[in-house]
């Protein structure tokens, strides 16, 4: 159950609800399965291309997750051709911050939260990789939209 849903407000105008958890691809099937709203960035590709050009406005209320899938999401509405409102009413917790960020122009409620901190993460292998991980964990949204 993907915890995003598109609704047109005109031709030129789509509303898009974020308030869920944010997965892996890999682990998405999981989350289809036992029936927990999840959302994951290629499955929330293939549909946000079915609004190519229209004007969009994100509301977001989630606790975040897994910030590898967040930062895919936020390409994916960095990419999109057409104006990005972000609204956060209720929380943008933790990944939920990172695709915050996209928004050509991001508002919160007084009454709203955001947390951002330093990513979580799992690794192994030896030295060198576990400090190459430490080193790519540092995300830097340096990606601007592009024209057009």
């Amino acid at each position: 159950m993907r915890f995003w849903q598109f609704m047109a407000k005109s031709d030129s105008e789509v509303e898009l609800r974020i308030d869920g958890e944010i997965v892996d691809d890999d682990d998405a099937w999981l989350y289809e399965w036992l029936g927990i709203s999840h959302a994951a960035p290629n499955t929330f590709r293939q549909e946000l291309a079915q609004h190519k050009g229209k004007n969009l406005t994100v509301w977001i209320d989630s606790i975040g997750g897994v910030v590898w899938a967040a930062a895919g999401i936020y390409n994916a509405l960095k990419e999109h051709r057409g104006r990005v409102t972000v609204k956060i009413d209720g929380k943008a917790l933790s990944a939920a911050s990172i695709i915050a960020m996209a928004g050509d122009e991001v508002l919160m409620s007084p009454a709203a939260v955001m947390m951002i901190h330093n990513p979580w993460v799992r690794a192994a292998g030896d030295a060198a990789e576990l400090r190459h991980v430490a080193g790519v964990t540092r995300f830097r949204a340096s990606w601007t939209r592009r024209p057009g």
